[in-house]
Protein backbone atom coordinates (compact mmCIF):
# COMPACT_ATOMS: atom_id res chain seq x y z
CA UNK A 1 0.00 0.00 0.00
CA UNK A 2 1.05 3.54 -0.69
CA UNK A 3 1.77 5.61 2.41
CA UNK A 4 1.21 8.91 0.65
CA UNK A 5 -1.35 11.08 2.47
CA UNK A 6 -4.71 11.40 0.77
CA UNK A 7 -7.55 13.18 2.48
CA UNK A 8 -10.37 10.76 2.82
CA UNK A 9 -10.17 8.77 -0.40
CA UNK A 10 -9.29 5.12 -1.06
CA UNK A 11 -7.62 5.61 -4.42
CA UNK A 12 -6.23 4.12 -7.59
CA UNK A 13 -2.63 4.72 -6.53
CA UNK A 14 -2.87 1.92 -4.00
CA UNK A 15 -1.08 -0.22 -6.63
CA UNK A 16 2.16 1.48 -5.57
CA UNK A 17 3.87 -0.32 -2.69
CA UNK A 18 7.14 -0.32 -0.81
CA UNK A 19 8.59 -3.11 -2.93
CA UNK A 20 8.25 -1.13 -6.15
CA UNK A 21 7.59 2.57 -5.60
CA UNK A 22 7.49 3.36 -9.30
CA UNK A 23 5.69 2.31 -12.49
CA UNK A 24 7.45 0.99 -15.57
CA UNK A 25 6.57 -0.22 -19.08
CA UNK A 26 5.75 -3.71 -17.81
CA UNK A 27 2.86 -2.21 -15.81
CA UNK A 28 1.11 -1.08 -18.99
CA UNK A 29 2.21 -3.98 -21.15
CA UNK A 30 -1.00 -4.05 -23.18
CA UNK A 31 -1.08 -0.29 -23.65
CA UNK A 32 -1.68 0.74 -27.26
CA UNK A 33 -1.13 4.50 -27.71
CA UNK A 34 -2.92 4.60 -31.07
CA UNK A 35 -6.07 3.03 -29.60
CA UNK A 36 -6.07 4.44 -26.06
CA UNK A 37 -4.64 7.89 -26.73
CA UNK A 38 -4.61 9.03 -30.34
CA UNK A 39 -3.97 12.76 -30.73
CA UNK A 40 -5.73 15.55 -28.85
CA UNK A 41 -9.10 16.26 -30.43
CA UNK A 42 -9.37 12.73 -31.82
CA UNK A 43 -11.35 9.70 -30.65
CA UNK A 44 -11.24 8.53 -27.83
CA UNK A 45 -10.32 12.06 -26.63
CA UNK A 46 -8.14 10.86 -23.76
CA UNK A 47 -5.78 13.74 -24.47
CA UNK A 48 -8.51 16.39 -24.65
CA UNK A 49 -11.49 17.29 -26.79
CA UNK A 50 -9.69 20.00 -28.79
CA UNK A 51 -6.52 19.58 -30.82
CA UNK A 52 -4.91 22.76 -29.51
CA UNK A 53 -6.70 22.90 -26.13
CA UNK A 54 -5.57 26.02 -24.22
CA UNK A 55 -3.05 27.22 -26.80
CA UNK A 56 -5.74 29.14 -28.65
CA UNK A 57 -8.46 29.42 -26.01
CA UNK A 58 -8.14 29.26 -22.24
CA UNK A 59 -10.63 27.51 -20.04
CA UNK A 60 -13.55 29.62 -18.81
CA UNK A 61 -12.84 31.09 -15.38
CA UNK A 62 -16.02 30.97 -13.34
CA UNK A 63 -16.07 32.05 -9.71
CA UNK A 64 -19.20 30.87 -7.92
CA UNK A 65 -21.06 33.96 -6.74
CA UNK A 66 -24.31 34.47 -4.92
CA UNK A 67 -25.21 35.86 -1.52
CA UNK A 68 -27.81 38.02 0.14
CA UNK A 69 -30.17 39.87 -2.13
CA UNK A 70 -30.27 39.92 -5.91
CA UNK A 71 -28.91 43.47 -5.87
CA UNK A 72 -25.92 42.48 -3.71
CA UNK A 73 -25.06 39.55 -5.97
CA UNK A 74 -25.46 41.78 -9.02
CA UNK A 75 -22.71 43.98 -7.61
CA UNK A 76 -20.47 40.93 -7.01
CA UNK A 77 -21.08 39.81 -10.61
CA UNK A 78 -19.93 43.18 -11.88
CA UNK A 79 -16.90 43.13 -9.57
CA UNK A 80 -15.81 39.74 -10.92
CA UNK A 81 -16.34 40.75 -14.54
CA UNK A 82 -14.25 43.88 -13.95
CA UNK A 83 -11.42 41.74 -12.55
CA UNK A 84 -11.24 39.39 -15.52
CA UNK A 85 -13.79 36.66 -14.88
CA UNK A 86 -15.07 35.30 -18.19
CA UNK A 87 -18.38 33.73 -17.15
CA UNK A 88 -20.98 34.15 -14.42
CA UNK A 89 -21.72 31.30 -12.01
CA UNK A 90 -24.74 31.69 -9.76
CA UNK A 91 -25.21 30.19 -6.29
CA UNK A 92 -28.74 30.24 -4.87
CA UNK A 93 -29.74 30.17 -1.21
CA UNK A 94 -31.23 27.12 0.45
CA UNK A 95 -34.89 28.19 0.21
CA UNK A 96 -34.52 28.72 -3.55
CA UNK A 97 -32.70 25.39 -3.96
CA UNK A 98 -35.54 23.66 -2.12
CA UNK A 99 -38.23 25.47 -4.11
CA UNK A 100 -39.48 27.64 -1.24
CA UNK A 101 -40.25 31.35 -1.22
CA UNK A 102 -38.48 33.73 1.12
CA UNK A 103 -41.67 34.21 3.15
CA UNK A 104 -42.19 30.48 3.71
CA UNK A 105 -41.93 29.68 7.46
CA UNK A 106 -39.34 27.01 6.63
CA UNK A 107 -37.14 29.67 5.02
CA UNK A 108 -36.72 31.58 8.28
CA UNK A 109 -33.07 32.34 8.96
CA UNK A 110 -31.85 30.93 5.64
CA UNK A 111 -32.75 33.68 3.15
CA UNK A 112 -29.64 34.85 1.32
CA UNK A 113 -27.32 32.96 3.68
CA UNK A 114 -25.65 30.39 1.40
CA UNK A 115 -26.46 32.03 -1.92
CA UNK A 116 -28.69 34.60 -3.54
CA UNK A 117 -32.40 34.67 -2.71
CA UNK A 118 -34.57 34.40 -5.83
CA UNK A 119 -38.33 34.03 -5.34
CA UNK A 120 -39.74 35.76 -8.40
CA UNK A 121 -39.12 37.17 -11.85
CA UNK A 122 -38.67 40.55 -10.18
CA UNK A 123 -35.69 39.16 -8.24
CA UNK A 124 -34.19 37.77 -11.45
CA UNK A 125 -34.44 41.21 -13.05
CA UNK A 126 -32.42 42.72 -10.18
CA UNK A 127 -29.90 39.89 -10.30
CA UNK A 128 -28.94 40.71 -13.90
CA UNK A 129 -29.61 44.43 -13.86
CA UNK A 130 -27.36 46.24 -16.37
CA UNK A 131 -25.74 42.94 -17.46
CA UNK A 132 -26.36 42.13 -21.11
CA UNK A 133 -27.42 38.48 -21.18
CA UNK A 134 -26.48 38.16 -24.85
CA UNK A 135 -22.87 39.04 -23.99
CA UNK A 136 -22.23 36.71 -21.03
CA UNK A 137 -22.33 32.99 -20.40
CA UNK A 138 -24.26 32.26 -17.21
CA UNK A 139 -24.16 29.11 -15.12
CA UNK A 140 -26.93 28.48 -12.61
CA UNK A 141 -26.47 25.88 -9.89
CA UNK A 142 -30.06 24.84 -9.34
CA UNK A 143 -31.73 21.46 -9.58
CA UNK A 144 -35.25 20.68 -8.32
CA UNK A 145 -36.64 24.11 -9.43
CA UNK A 146 -34.19 24.40 -12.35
CA UNK A 147 -36.89 24.69 -15.01
CA UNK A 148 -38.46 27.59 -13.09
CA UNK A 149 -35.20 29.53 -12.82
CA UNK A 150 -34.58 28.93 -16.52
CA UNK A 151 -38.03 30.37 -17.24
CA UNK A 152 -37.14 33.48 -15.22
CA UNK A 153 -33.85 33.85 -17.13
CA UNK A 154 -35.62 33.57 -20.49
CA UNK A 155 -38.10 36.24 -19.43
CA UNK A 156 -35.37 38.67 -18.33
CA UNK A 157 -33.50 38.16 -21.60
CA UNK A 158 -36.71 38.75 -23.54
CA UNK A 159 -37.24 42.03 -21.65
CA UNK A 160 -33.71 43.05 -22.67
CA UNK A 161 -34.65 42.41 -26.29
CA UNK A 162 -32.94 39.02 -26.73
CA UNK A 163 -34.37 35.80 -28.11
CA UNK A 164 -33.70 32.41 -26.44
CA UNK A 165 -31.41 31.28 -29.25
CA UNK A 166 -28.99 34.10 -28.37
CA UNK A 167 -28.47 32.93 -24.79
CA UNK A 168 -25.36 31.05 -23.67
CA UNK A 169 -24.95 29.28 -20.38
CA UNK A 170 -25.46 26.16 -18.33
CA UNK A 171 -28.23 24.93 -16.07
CA UNK A 172 -27.00 22.38 -13.56
CA UNK A 173 -30.41 20.70 -13.66
CA UNK A 174 -28.99 17.35 -12.47
CA UNK A 175 -31.69 15.98 -10.20
CA UNK A 176 -30.34 12.44 -10.08
CA UNK A 177 -27.32 13.42 -8.02
CA UNK A 178 -29.67 14.99 -5.47
CA UNK A 179 -31.01 11.51 -4.72
CA UNK A 180 -27.44 10.20 -4.40
CA UNK A 181 -25.87 12.86 -2.22
CA UNK A 182 -27.12 16.42 -1.83
CA UNK A 183 -30.79 15.70 -0.96
CA UNK A 184 -32.20 18.92 -2.44
CA UNK A 185 -35.06 17.15 -4.20
CA UNK A 186 -38.79 17.87 -4.19
CA UNK A 187 -40.55 15.30 -6.38
CA UNK A 188 -40.00 11.52 -6.67
CA UNK A 189 -37.30 10.34 -9.11
CA UNK A 190 -39.49 9.61 -12.15
CA UNK A 191 -41.31 12.97 -12.39
CA UNK A 192 -38.09 14.73 -11.41
CA UNK A 193 -36.33 13.22 -14.42
CA UNK A 194 -39.36 14.10 -16.55
CA UNK A 195 -38.80 17.79 -15.73
CA UNK A 196 -35.14 17.51 -16.74
CA UNK A 197 -36.14 16.00 -20.08
CA UNK A 198 -38.66 18.84 -20.53
CA UNK A 199 -35.81 21.36 -20.32
CA UNK A 200 -33.62 19.30 -22.65
CA UNK A 201 -36.43 19.16 -25.21
CA UNK A 202 -37.27 22.86 -24.90
CA UNK A 203 -33.64 24.02 -25.17
CA UNK A 204 -32.93 21.68 -28.08
CA UNK A 205 -35.77 23.36 -29.96
CA UNK A 206 -35.27 26.98 -28.83
CA UNK A 207 -31.87 27.49 -27.11
CA UNK A 208 -29.17 25.80 -29.22
CA UNK A 209 -26.30 27.50 -27.33
CA UNK A 210 -27.54 26.51 -23.88
CA UNK A 211 -26.07 23.57 -21.95
CA UNK A 212 -29.19 21.86 -20.66
CA UNK A 213 -27.70 19.68 -17.91
CA UNK A 214 -24.41 19.88 -16.05
CA UNK A 215 -24.21 16.29 -14.88
CA UNK A 216 -22.58 16.67 -11.50
CA UNK A 217 -20.14 14.44 -9.71
CA UNK A 218 -19.00 17.26 -7.45
CA UNK A 219 -21.57 16.75 -4.72
CA UNK A 220 -21.19 12.98 -4.94
CA UNK A 221 -17.47 13.31 -4.22
CA UNK A 222 -18.01 15.89 -1.49
CA UNK A 223 -20.37 13.43 0.26
CA UNK A 224 -17.57 10.86 0.53
CA UNK A 225 -17.43 8.90 -2.74
CA UNK A 226 -14.10 7.75 -4.14
CA UNK A 227 -12.78 9.12 -7.41
CA UNK A 228 -13.90 5.99 -9.27
CA UNK A 229 -17.37 6.17 -7.71
CA UNK A 230 -17.67 9.87 -8.54
CA UNK A 231 -16.74 9.11 -12.13
CA UNK A 232 -19.03 6.09 -12.49
CA UNK A 233 -22.09 7.61 -10.79
CA UNK A 234 -21.79 10.83 -12.78
CA UNK A 235 -21.42 9.15 -16.17
CA UNK A 236 -24.23 6.71 -15.33
CA UNK A 237 -26.48 9.69 -14.54
CA UNK A 238 -25.56 11.24 -17.88
CA UNK A 239 -26.41 8.02 -19.67
CA UNK A 240 -29.76 7.93 -17.88
CA UNK A 241 -30.66 11.38 -19.20
CA UNK A 242 -29.65 10.30 -22.70
CA UNK A 243 -31.81 7.18 -22.42
CA UNK A 244 -34.89 9.11 -21.27
CA UNK A 245 -34.38 11.81 -23.90
CA UNK A 246 -34.26 9.20 -26.66
CA UNK A 247 -37.42 7.62 -25.23
CA UNK A 248 -39.04 11.09 -25.43
CA UNK A 249 -38.35 10.93 -29.16
CA UNK A 250 -35.39 13.30 -29.34
CA UNK A 251 -32.57 12.71 -31.81
CA UNK A 252 -29.44 11.85 -29.80
CA UNK A 253 -27.30 14.06 -32.02
CA UNK A 254 -29.68 16.98 -31.55
CA UNK A 255 -29.44 17.21 -27.75
CA UNK A 256 -26.33 15.37 -26.52
CA UNK A 257 -23.76 17.98 -27.66
CA UNK A 258 -25.36 20.30 -25.08
CA UNK A 259 -24.92 17.96 -22.13
CA UNK A 260 -21.97 18.96 -19.98
CA UNK A 261 -20.33 17.65 -16.81
CA UNK A 262 -19.14 18.98 -13.48
CA UNK A 263 -16.46 17.19 -11.46
CA UNK A 264 -14.67 17.69 -8.17
CA UNK A 265 -10.90 18.20 -8.10
CA UNK A 266 -9.55 16.52 -4.99
CA UNK A 267 -6.09 16.34 -3.44
CA UNK A 268 -4.62 13.23 -5.06
CA UNK A 269 -2.95 15.13 -7.88
CA UNK A 270 -2.31 12.41 -10.45
CA UNK A 271 -5.50 10.53 -9.68
CA UNK A 272 -7.54 13.61 -10.53
CA UNK A 273 -5.73 14.06 -13.83
CA UNK A 274 -6.33 10.40 -14.66
CA UNK A 275 -10.00 10.75 -13.73
CA UNK A 276 -10.60 13.48 -16.31
CA UNK A 277 -8.76 11.52 -18.99
CA UNK A 278 -10.73 8.34 -18.21
CA UNK A 279 -14.02 10.27 -18.13
CA UNK A 280 -13.62 11.39 -21.72
CA UNK A 281 -12.77 7.88 -22.84
CA UNK A 282 -15.75 6.23 -21.11
CA UNK A 283 -18.24 8.85 -22.31
CA UNK A 284 -17.13 8.83 -25.93
CA UNK A 285 -17.42 5.03 -26.15
CA UNK A 286 -20.87 5.16 -24.52
CA UNK A 287 -22.17 7.81 -26.90
CA UNK A 288 -20.76 6.19 -30.02
CA UNK A 289 -21.30 2.52 -29.24
CA UNK A 290 -24.17 2.43 -26.75
CA UNK A 291 -26.37 5.23 -28.04
CA UNK A 292 -25.27 5.19 -31.70
CA UNK A 293 -24.55 8.90 -31.89
CA UNK A 294 -23.18 9.79 -35.31
CA UNK A 295 -22.11 13.40 -34.78
CA UNK A 296 -18.62 13.59 -33.30
CA UNK A 297 -19.73 16.55 -31.16
CA UNK A 298 -22.05 14.11 -29.39
CA UNK A 299 -19.04 12.05 -28.35
CA UNK A 300 -17.25 14.89 -26.57
CA UNK A 301 -17.28 15.12 -22.78
CA UNK A 302 -17.10 18.81 -21.93
CA UNK A 303 -16.59 19.51 -18.27
CA UNK A 304 -16.52 22.20 -15.65
CA UNK A 305 -14.52 21.48 -12.51
CA UNK A 306 -14.40 22.95 -9.04
CA UNK A 307 -11.70 22.53 -6.46
CA UNK A 308 -12.73 20.38 -3.51
CA UNK A 309 -14.60 22.28 -0.84
CA UNK A 310 -14.43 19.28 1.48
CA UNK A 311 -10.62 19.55 1.61
CA UNK A 312 -10.67 23.13 2.90
CA UNK A 313 -10.09 23.70 6.60
CA UNK A 314 -11.17 26.29 9.12
CA UNK A 315 -7.81 25.86 10.82
CA UNK A 316 -4.97 27.80 9.19
CA UNK A 317 -7.21 29.00 6.33
CA UNK A 318 -4.30 30.41 4.33
CA UNK A 319 -3.31 26.79 3.67
CA UNK A 320 -6.46 26.57 1.54
CA UNK A 321 -4.88 28.87 -1.05
CA UNK A 322 -2.14 26.27 -1.58
CA UNK A 323 -4.57 23.34 -1.73
CA UNK A 324 -6.69 25.14 -4.30
CA UNK A 325 -3.69 25.99 -6.48
CA UNK A 326 -2.57 22.36 -6.69
CA UNK A 327 -6.11 21.19 -7.39
CA UNK A 328 -6.52 23.82 -10.11
CA UNK A 329 -3.29 22.67 -11.75
CA UNK A 330 -4.59 19.08 -11.77
CA UNK A 331 -7.81 20.23 -13.44
CA UNK A 332 -5.92 22.09 -16.17
CA UNK A 333 -3.53 19.20 -16.79
CA UNK A 334 -6.62 16.99 -16.94
CA UNK A 335 -8.10 19.14 -19.72
CA UNK A 336 -11.23 20.79 -18.29
CA UNK A 337 -13.17 23.44 -20.22
CA UNK A 338 -14.23 25.55 -17.26
CA UNK A 339 -12.91 25.95 -13.71
CA UNK A 340 -13.96 27.40 -10.37
CA UNK A 341 -11.34 27.85 -7.68
CA UNK A 342 -12.62 27.89 -4.11
CA UNK A 343 -11.87 30.80 -1.82
CA UNK A 344 -9.78 30.38 1.31
CA UNK A 345 -12.63 31.37 3.64
CA UNK A 346 -15.39 29.07 2.37
CA UNK A 347 -15.38 26.83 5.46
CA UNK A 348 -16.21 29.92 7.51
CA UNK A 349 -18.66 31.86 5.36
CA UNK A 350 -19.51 32.87 1.84
CA UNK A 351 -16.40 34.32 0.18
CA UNK A 352 -15.33 37.89 0.82
CA UNK A 353 -14.32 40.08 -2.12
CA UNK A 354 -10.64 39.76 -1.20
CA UNK A 355 -10.81 35.96 -0.93
CA UNK A 356 -12.64 35.51 -4.20
CA UNK A 357 -10.15 37.78 -5.96
CA UNK A 358 -7.24 35.65 -4.70
CA UNK A 359 -9.06 32.55 -5.96
CA UNK A 360 -9.52 34.14 -9.38
CA UNK A 361 -5.90 35.33 -9.45
CA UNK A 362 -4.88 31.72 -8.79
CA UNK A 363 -6.39 30.74 -12.14
CA UNK A 364 -4.92 33.74 -13.90
CA UNK A 365 -1.41 33.00 -12.62
CA UNK A 366 -1.83 29.40 -13.71
CA UNK A 367 -2.98 30.52 -17.16
CA UNK A 368 -0.45 33.27 -17.82
CA UNK A 369 2.68 32.59 -15.76
CA UNK A 370 3.28 28.82 -15.59
CA UNK A 371 3.26 28.02 -19.34
CA UNK A 372 1.32 24.80 -18.71
CA UNK A 373 -1.08 25.93 -21.43
CA UNK A 374 1.58 25.70 -24.11
CA UNK A 375 1.50 21.90 -24.47
CA UNK A 376 -1.59 19.72 -24.79
CA UNK A 377 -1.76 16.82 -22.30
CA UNK A 378 1.95 16.95 -21.38
CA UNK A 379 1.65 13.85 -19.16
CA UNK A 380 0.60 11.54 -22.00
CA UNK A 381 2.81 8.49 -22.21
CA UNK A 382 3.79 8.64 -18.54
CA UNK A 383 3.78 5.02 -17.31
CA UNK A 384 2.21 6.17 -14.04
CA UNK A 385 -0.48 8.40 -15.55
CA UNK A 386 -1.46 5.90 -18.23
CA UNK A 387 -1.69 3.10 -15.67
CA UNK A 388 -3.85 5.27 -13.41
CA UNK A 389 -6.07 6.26 -16.31
CA UNK A 390 -6.56 2.62 -17.28
CA UNK A 391 -7.26 1.57 -13.69
CA UNK A 392 -9.80 4.26 -12.91
CA UNK A 393 -11.52 3.64 -16.24
CA UNK A 394 -11.80 -0.08 -15.44
CA UNK A 395 -13.12 0.58 -11.92
CA UNK A 396 -15.70 3.08 -13.16
CA UNK A 397 -16.87 0.79 -15.95
CA UNK A 398 -17.31 -2.07 -13.46
CA UNK A 399 -19.53 0.17 -11.29
CA UNK A 400 -21.56 1.30 -14.32
CA UNK A 401 -22.09 -2.38 -15.18
CA UNK A 402 -23.48 -2.94 -11.66
CA UNK A 403 -25.90 -0.02 -12.09
CA UNK A 404 -27.00 -1.37 -15.47
CA UNK A 405 -27.64 -4.77 -13.90
CA UNK A 406 -30.06 -3.10 -11.46
CA UNK A 407 -32.02 -1.68 -14.38
CA UNK A 408 -30.40 1.76 -14.49
CA UNK A 409 -29.97 4.74 -12.20
CA UNK A 410 -33.59 5.28 -11.11
CA UNK A 411 -34.12 1.64 -10.01
CA UNK A 412 -30.75 1.79 -8.22
CA UNK A 413 -31.94 4.93 -6.37
CA UNK A 414 -35.06 3.03 -5.29
CA UNK A 415 -32.82 0.32 -3.85
CA UNK A 416 -30.69 2.80 -1.90
CA UNK A 417 -27.56 1.74 -3.78
CA UNK A 418 -25.94 5.15 -4.24
CA UNK A 419 -26.40 6.43 -0.71
CA UNK A 420 -25.23 3.17 0.81
CA UNK A 421 -22.11 3.05 -1.36
CA UNK A 422 -21.18 6.67 -0.67
CA UNK A 423 -21.74 6.23 3.06
CA UNK A 424 -19.48 3.16 3.12
CA UNK A 425 -16.72 5.08 1.36
CA UNK A 426 -17.11 8.03 3.73
CA UNK A 427 -16.70 5.68 6.71
CA UNK A 428 -13.49 4.28 5.23
CA UNK A 429 -12.31 7.83 4.69
CA UNK A 430 -12.82 8.74 8.34
CA UNK A 431 -11.09 5.56 9.48
CA UNK A 432 -8.07 6.51 7.39
CA UNK A 433 -7.89 9.87 9.15
CA UNK A 434 -8.43 8.37 12.60
CA UNK A 435 -5.67 5.83 12.05
CA UNK A 436 -3.21 8.45 10.90
CA UNK A 437 -2.81 6.95 7.42
CA UNK A 438 -4.25 10.14 5.92
CA UNK A 439 -3.20 13.56 7.14
CA UNK A 440 -4.62 17.05 7.00
CA UNK A 441 -2.03 19.76 7.49
CA UNK A 442 -3.09 22.07 10.28
CA UNK A 443 -5.76 19.69 11.56
CA UNK A 444 -4.36 16.22 12.22
CA UNK A 445 -0.73 17.34 11.95
CA UNK A 446 1.24 20.59 12.25
CA UNK A 447 -1.43 22.13 14.43
CA UNK A 448 -1.09 25.52 16.05
CA UNK A 449 -2.25 25.93 19.64
CA UNK A 450 -4.43 28.91 20.52
CA UNK A 451 -4.90 29.72 16.84
CA UNK A 452 -6.77 32.95 16.16
CA UNK A 453 -8.80 33.74 13.07
CA UNK A 454 -6.65 35.89 10.81
CA UNK A 455 -8.95 36.61 7.87
CA UNK A 456 -12.15 38.68 7.69
CA UNK A 457 -15.35 36.88 6.75
CA UNK A 458 -18.49 37.97 4.94
CA UNK A 459 -21.56 38.34 7.15
CA UNK A 460 -25.13 38.46 5.83
CA UNK A 461 -27.33 40.92 7.68
CA UNK A 462 -30.81 39.99 8.89
CA UNK A 463 -31.90 43.09 6.99
CA UNK A 464 -31.41 41.13 3.77
CA UNK A 465 -34.06 38.60 4.74
CA UNK A 466 -36.44 41.25 6.06
CA UNK A 467 -36.18 43.27 2.83
CA UNK A 468 -36.60 40.18 0.63
CA UNK A 469 -39.73 39.09 2.50
CA UNK A 470 -41.19 42.60 2.37
CA UNK A 471 -40.61 42.89 -1.39
CA UNK A 472 -42.15 39.48 -1.99
CA UNK A 473 -45.26 40.28 0.02
CA UNK A 474 -45.63 43.55 -1.88
CA UNK A 475 -45.35 41.69 -5.20
CA UNK A 476 -48.02 39.20 -4.16
CA UNK A 477 -50.38 41.93 -3.05
CA UNK A 478 -50.03 44.03 -6.22
CA UNK A 479 -49.99 41.42 -9.02
CA UNK A 480 -52.95 40.67 -11.29
CA UNK A 481 -54.61 37.94 -9.24
CA UNK A 482 -56.80 36.65 -12.07
CA UNK A 483 -53.87 36.31 -14.46
CA UNK A 484 -51.77 34.71 -11.72
CA UNK A 485 -54.45 32.15 -10.84
CA UNK A 486 -55.06 31.31 -14.50
CA UNK A 487 -51.35 30.81 -15.17
CA UNK A 488 -50.94 28.40 -12.24
CA UNK A 489 -53.97 26.42 -13.33
CA UNK A 490 -52.54 26.16 -16.84
CA UNK A 491 -49.30 24.89 -15.32
CA UNK A 492 -51.18 22.27 -13.29
CA UNK A 493 -53.05 21.07 -16.35
CA UNK A 494 -49.85 20.91 -18.39
CA UNK A 495 -48.23 18.68 -15.76
CA UNK A 496 -51.33 16.52 -15.36
CA UNK A 497 -51.52 16.01 -19.13
CA UNK A 498 -47.84 14.94 -19.23
CA UNK A 499 -46.96 17.87 -21.49
CA UNK A 500 -43.68 19.74 -21.61
CA UNK A 501 -44.18 22.30 -18.84
CA UNK A 502 -41.61 24.89 -19.99
CA UNK A 503 -44.10 27.07 -21.92
CA UNK A 504 -46.48 27.02 -18.94
CA UNK A 505 -43.63 27.92 -16.55
CA UNK A 506 -42.62 30.88 -18.71
CA UNK A 507 -46.24 32.05 -18.78
CA UNK A 508 -46.52 31.68 -14.99
CA UNK A 509 -43.28 33.61 -14.49
CA UNK A 510 -44.68 36.49 -16.52
CA UNK A 511 -47.81 36.38 -14.36
CA UNK A 512 -45.59 36.90 -11.29
CA UNK A 513 -46.05 33.40 -9.92
CA UNK A 514 -43.28 32.69 -7.43
CA UNK A 515 -40.83 29.79 -7.18
CA UNK A 516 -42.72 28.31 -4.23
CA UNK A 517 -46.09 28.60 -5.92
CA UNK A 518 -44.93 26.91 -9.11
CA UNK A 519 -43.16 24.15 -7.16
CA UNK A 520 -46.29 23.54 -5.08
CA UNK A 521 -48.45 23.44 -8.20
CA UNK A 522 -46.26 20.74 -9.73
CA UNK A 523 -46.09 18.87 -6.41
CA UNK A 524 -49.87 18.65 -6.39
CA UNK A 525 -49.53 16.59 -9.57
CA UNK A 526 -46.22 14.77 -9.04
CA UNK A 527 -46.24 14.33 -5.27
CA UNK A 528 -43.28 14.91 -2.94
CA UNK A 529 -40.39 12.54 -2.24
CA UNK A 530 -40.00 11.28 1.32
CA UNK A 531 -36.35 10.32 1.11
CA UNK A 532 -36.58 6.80 -0.26
CA UNK A 533 -35.70 3.50 1.39
CA UNK A 534 -34.08 3.20 4.79
CA UNK A 535 -30.90 1.21 4.40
Amino acid sequence: MSTRPNIGQPHATESLDDDKPFVGPEDIRNFDPARSLAEPGQFPYTRGIHRTMYQKRLWTMRQFAGFGSAAETNQRFKYLLEHGQTGLSTAFDLPTLMGRDADDPLSLGEVGRCGVAISSLDDMRRLFDDINLADVSTSMTINAPAAILLAFYICVAEEQGHTPDQLRGTLQNDILKEFHAQNEYVYPPHPSVKLVIDTIEYCTQHMPQWNTVSVSGYHIREAGATAAEELAFTLADGMEYVKYSIERGLDVDAFSPRLSFFFDVHNDFFEEIAKFRAARRIWTHAMRDRFNAKNERSWLLRTHAQTAGVTLTEQQPMNNVVRVAYQALAAVLGGVQSLHTNSMDETLALPSEQAVKVALRTQQILAHETNVTQTVDPLAGSYFVEKLTNEIEAKANAIIDQIDAMGGVVPAIDRGYFRRTIADSAVQSNKSLESGESKIVGVTDYREENEKRTIPILQISQDTEDLQVARLKKLKSERDSARHKSALEALRQSAANNENVMPALINAAKANATVGEMVDTLANVFGRYDGGPEW
